[in-house]
């Protein structure tokens, strides 16, 4: 037997599949040209329908009935519109409309624009869903909105698409593609000093690189290796002042692997050396390093060190990390339970 979530004809593959819902949308404009013309020949009860439109699947078929008239007697100083389904097949089909009245500029008129529930709608059964009291006739003929005796009407039709289930199985995988291990390789590269070119003098102690990943990851690198104040391209020793060996060790294991390392000590220990780093980060241009230690600090905040960690932050230009801090300052039963009060 599979076991649950998996095919039982391919054991180990995730089975998967949905149930999709979704709507069939399209719209149609009425021109009513002529309108003075259209109220005698059709009183009270009396409509003309518009040429049949289809929606952009084309499964049904639509037409608007229009009431110059009104479609009951209370409605008779109202134009009335509705909705009809003119070809759909036998089984009823759910929708509902917007009905428009469009401005000279071809935009809806807010204040005649009005859309129905959802109704089930059947072909030419006399289903017909609409607006008995559109627009009156009266305020239409004054508007602005009826110009050389012609208004537009615009009907927008939305219609549920039946439900449907679908496969969602993702295709056998006959080749399995590892995970990127660049930062392995070239932490390797780090570590065994192979082809190095530059030494760096730092705190008493000494660090091989290459000259070319440093430049490729840090502009100021680059400047110091290649610009025009370059260091010879012997092996000379360049020294790092304002720096702890540790700190640009950290530095470097970034330059070549990508992820930030503060040591295996403490928690405070690690968020000293987070310090460090972000200061040494912001000297060489290491954005990535920067954000990745305001982070980790973002986590270390408390009484002890918020006002240490903001400036910081104000001297270092880490607004998320200063955020962090007056976040923190303006919860006092946060800051009290932090000091263990």
């Amino acid at each position: 037997m599979a076991s649950p979530g998996y095919a039982a004809n391919d054991i180990g593959v995730p089975s998967r599949s949905a149930i999709v819902g979704g709507t069939d949308t399209g719209h149609h404009l009425l021109d009513i040209e002529g309108y003075s013309l259209t109220k005698e020949p059709l009183p009270t009860g009396k409509c003309i329908c518009s040429s049949s439109f289809y929606l952009s699947a084309r499964a049904s078929s639509w037409r608007i009935c229009y009431f110059p008239n009104g479609d009951q007697p209370d409605d008779a100083e109202f134009i009335s519109v509705y909705l009809e389904l003119y070809y759909g097949g036998v089984v009823p089909v759910s929708g509902r409309a917007r009905f428009s009245l469009l401005n000279q500029a071809g935009q809806p008129v807010p204040s005649h624009s009005q859309i129905t529930e959802m109704h089930d709608f059947i072909q030419l059964g006399g289903t017909r869903f609409g607006f008995s009291k559109f627009i009156k006739r009266a305020w239409l003929e004054e508007s602005e909105h009826l110009k050389d005796d012609r208004f537009t009407i615009r009907c927008d039709v939305f219609v549920s698409k039946e439900l449907r289930t679908e496969s969602r199985a993702a295709p056998p995988a006959f080749v399995k593609v590892p995970p990127s291990d660049l930062h392995l390789h070239f932490g390797n590269l780090l570590e065994d000093k192979k082809g190095a070119d530059v030494m760096y003098q730092v705190g008493g102690e000494t660090f091989l690189a290459h000259r070319c990943v440093l430049a490729a990851r840090s502009a100021v690198f680059e400047a110091e290796l290649f610009g025009p104040m370059k260091e010879s391209a012997n092996m000379a020793v360049i020294p790092v002042v304002d720096m702890e060996a540790e700190v640009f060790g950290a530095l470097l294991h970034f330059v070549y692997t990508d992820m930030l390392h503060c040591g295996s000590g403490s928690k405070l220990q690690q968020a000293s050396m987070a310090q460090h780093l972000l200061v040494a980060a912001d000297r060489y241009g290491l954005e990535r390093l920067k954000l990745l230690c305001e982070d980790k600090l973002c986590k270390h905040i408390d009484m002890d060190s918020v006002v240490t960690i903001l400036l910081l932050a104000e001297q270092h230009n880490c607004p998320g990390l200063k955020k962090a801090c007056f976040k923190f300052l303006s919860s006092p039963i946060d800051s009290e339970d932090s000091n263990g009060k």
